[in-house]
């Protein structure tokens, strides 16, 4: 019986029902760790204010390193689905396999760069001195994790792609489990255990990355999921199948690193204005994190659908299908904002602070929830570039846009030294260029003949 559950059509249809079976449970898959971040953030906040503005350093340096995963995940996840629209489903496991080792790899580059070469960076670039180290001793910790997040990444792509989504809230919600009952035990020192601060959510982190992994594994092994697919037979090396990863992922990845790499330097920036700007802008990354999580899901769901519709040859279907996700994801985003703007002070009192870091967030809220809204639908639109295979044109058009941000934070925070309200409104600059880009390149019909 359970066998069979996972033996359906691995070809989708265009219907809002198919969106939604689609995209729900990735949103929840999302939803999940956003919530294991504003935990670990919460928990932190009532421990120190300086633990918070040190998180925000530390969380966009991993986040980096995520998202070259997710950059991985999401170029697998295209190949799978395209896969699944020509019904050839032997080529799964092989294009699973490959993706694997390769981000394995990629793991140990990044534990290798955060223990050598991070720590000098982050002295030379940090005013203060006690961020710094701690930054550096909470990095060196935390980044044992990544081989856990990879692994998981690449079932994640496995599952999406193959239409068995519903599958992801199994591990997502071993992983939050886990993750707020060893943040209470290791931040605090609860029931026996060293109260360890800062360093005790690293812990915390790795262990709850490992478990999401492992209840994943169970989850798809007991489904048969890796028998139908045949994942562990093609466990080895492929020259031609790593290639056309790397050809679809390497793009993603780049465009994923310049951003996320470009929000350090934000952050970077916003530390030179103190501990409660930097713990302001920590808070605002858990906004962006709860309303996109759906933005994301449709986003994922999008690149999905795109490349298994284009699959069965049904190109002309591909436009209605951007339109009807950016409805649905529009829609909810701007319920969401509305909600986060009339009451800012009940999701800011959460953190634990005083009356002046609300009074300070407040302003940053308004404007980083315009900035939400802008993002659920550009997003959309560049993700069905990725569904198309043409995961060059949105690295060219992330580094078009990454360098009117750049200069656009530097001018405001840096060389006029506005406040972090202005320096946050570079999220609008961002998300409207990305859209416009991509709405041109879609409307011009080049990604119809792509091949992959």
């Amino acid at each position: 019986m359970a066998g069979a559950a996972v033996h359906t059509s691995l070809q989708v249809g265009t219907t809002n029902r198919q969106i939604i079976k689609i995209a729900l449970p990735i949103s929840l898959a999302i939803l999940v760790p956003q919530v294991n971040f504003i935990t670990n953030n919460i928990f932190l906040g009532h421990y120190s204010q300086h633990a918070l503005a040190v998180a925000s350093i530390t969380g966009v340096y991993y986040l980096i390193f995520a998202m070259i995963g997710f950059g991985f995940n999401t170029g697998l996840q295209t190949l799978i689905s395209r896969r699944a629209g020509e019904n050839r489903p032997e080529e799964i496991g092989k294009l699973f396999a490959q993706g694997v080792f390769i981000t394995l790899i990629i793991a140990v580059a990044g534990i290798l760069l955060t223990w050598l070469v991070a720590p000098w960076i982050l002295r030379q670039v940090l005013q203060s001195g006690q961020v710094a180290e701690d930054s550096i001793e909470f990095l060196r910790i935390r980044i044992w994790g990544l081989p856990f997040l990879y692994v998981y990444q690449m079932r994640n792509a496995l599952l999406v792609g193959t239409n068995n989504s519903r599958y992801l809230v199994s591990g997502t919600l071993a992983e939050t489990i886990a993750n707020v009952l060893f943040d209470w035990l290791f931040i605090f020192g609860k029931l026996g255990f060293p109260e360890m601060g800062l360093n005790g959510a690293a812990i915390a982190s790795i262990i709850a990355e490992f478990t999401g992994m492992f209840v994943i594994f169970v989850v798809i092994h007991r489904k048969g999921i890796s028998r139908r697919f045949s994942l562990f037979s093609h466990f080895k090396w492929n020259n031609e199948n790593a290639k056309l990863i790397m050809s679809i992922s390497l793009p993603l990845i780049f465009q994923l690193a310049i951003s996320i790499i470009s929000w350090e330097f934000f952050y970077i920036l916003v530390e030179h204005h103190g501990q409660t700007a930097l713990a302001v802008s920590n808070v605002m990354r858990n906004v962006f994190g709860l309303i996109g999580c759906v933005t994301w899901a449709l986003a994922a769901t999008t690149s999905s659908m795109v490349s298994n519709i284009i699959g069965q040859g049904k190109q002309d279907l591909v436009n209605g299908l951007i339109w009807r996700i950016v409805k649905i994801s529009t829609g909810l985003s701007i319920i969401v904002a509305i909600l986060i703007n009339l009451f800012p002070g009940v999701l800011l009192s959460i953190y634990g602070q005083d009356k002046a870091f609300t009074e300070a967030a407040i302003p940053v809220v308004r404007v980083v929830t315009a900035a939400m809204v802008m993002m659920s639908f550009s997003v959309i639109w560049l993700n069905a570039i990725t569904g198309t295979g043409n995961s060059r044109i949105t690295l060219l058009i992330e580094m078009i846009t990454i360098v009117l941000y750049c200069i656009y934070v530097y001018v405001v925070l840096e060389k006029y030294f506005l406040s972090i309200t202005y320096g946050w409104m570079s999220e609008w600059l961002y998300w409207l260029s990305i859209f416009s880009l991509s709405v041109i390149y879609m409307k011009s019909g080049k990604w119809r003949n792509k091949v992959i």
